[in-house]
């Protein structure tokens, strides 16, 4: 008989996905296969086609994206399930955090997936009736560009901190002259590289307020439980153990930066940070990531069959 783990599991977010994802899953059988065969019908079309076949293009929007990669990461964690290898906390970059949810088991995996659809469906929405876009900044710390980003807001528009990913990697979101005069502003205060990003909106930022609201009126019919385990919200770097509060901060996430950086001191800062990570879900982003900054913790992408296969083996070593 297999032993039996609690470990932090994490979850990555969108630009995570890629064509032929999880169709490794689908092939073999057992629960993730299961799970995915009823992608398709919670959704009302033919997700996974896209997943497994593309085109890139069509698999990369908005609202393609987010239940793909959900779909990803829940499939790994019912497999990991049937394996014994449970959740001891959870918590996901931005979108990943529905996936964690789904982990926890506060969610369904059936309105998981409506829930992100729902959601990339406004936040295209918002990026098409209020234009923004994104940057990521590299080699400022997050305060420093908190300040810049206030300076150019005060005469040039929108412009805020919306993903603190570590110490030395940012992203800003606003109005699109306000990102190219903040990202002109931080390489004249250091910045090593200023790299706009291919996205549709301004997320996590206040030009999302009526994305976000038209959210919090679509979660106010959903059933949440409360999680099983501890889940750091994305809103505060602190754990939430009651539905009433997931569904507060899913609202808030929109409009509010994903403090990443703080998520993970949490998860595997302190005096005794755990042995092993897994990051469910396709690619290695966090994982990458976080072993930088955390190098005492062993950071595992599990995404592939062949991920499954040897996990047991790696979790024995550092059990």
């Amino acid at each position: 008989m297999s032993a039996s783990y609690r470990v932090p599991m994490i979850f990555p977010g969108q630009a995570s996905q890629a064509v032929g994802m999880a169709q490794d899953l689908a092939e073999a059988g057992g629960p993730a296969a299961d799970f995915l065969a009823t992608v398709n019908e919670a959704l009302g079309d033919d997700l996974t086609g896209i997943m497994f076949e593309g085109p890139a293009e069509t698999l990369t929007a908005t609202h393609n994206a987010q239940p793909a990669i959900l779909a990803h990461s829940v499939a790994i964690s019912l497999a990991l399930r049937e394996m014994d290898i449970l959740p001891s906390l959870v918590t996901g970059h931005s979108l990943g955090e529905f996936s964690a949810a789904v982990a926890a088991q506060a969610l369904s995996p059936a309105d998981g997936l409506r829930i992100v659809r729902k959601r990339g469906e406004l936040m295209f929405a918002a990026g098409q009736e209020v234009p923004g876009t994104m940057a990521a900044v590299m080699g400022l710390s997050g305060q420093a560009v908190r300040d810049v980003c206030a300076e150019v807001s005060a005469t040039a528009g929108v412009v805020v901190l919306a993903n603190h990913n570590s110490d030395a990697q940012v992203a800003i979101s606003g109005e699109v002259g306000a990102v190219e005069a903040a990202g002109k502003a931080l390489s004249e205060a250091g910045a090593r590289r200023v790299i706009p990003l291919n996205v549709s909106g301004a997320f996590h930022s206040p030009l999302l307020s009526g994305a976000a609201e038209g959210f919090r009126e679509y979660l106010a019919d959903i059933n949440m439980n409360d999680p099983e385990v501890p889940l750091v919200a994305n809103v505060t770097a602190t754990a939430v153990n009651t539905a009433s509060e997931l569904k507060s901060g899913f609202g808030e996430q929109l409009t509010s930066p994903v403090l990443w950086h703080d998520i993970m001191t949490s998860v595997a800062g302190g005096d005794a940070p755990p042995n092993v990570v897994l990051e469910l879900g396709p690619g290695r982003v966090l994982s990458n990531l976080a072993r930088r900054a955390f190098p005492e913790t062993k950071f595992v992408p599990v995404g592939t069959v062949a991920d499954l296969a040897g996990i047991q083996d790696i979790l024995a070593e550092f059990a």
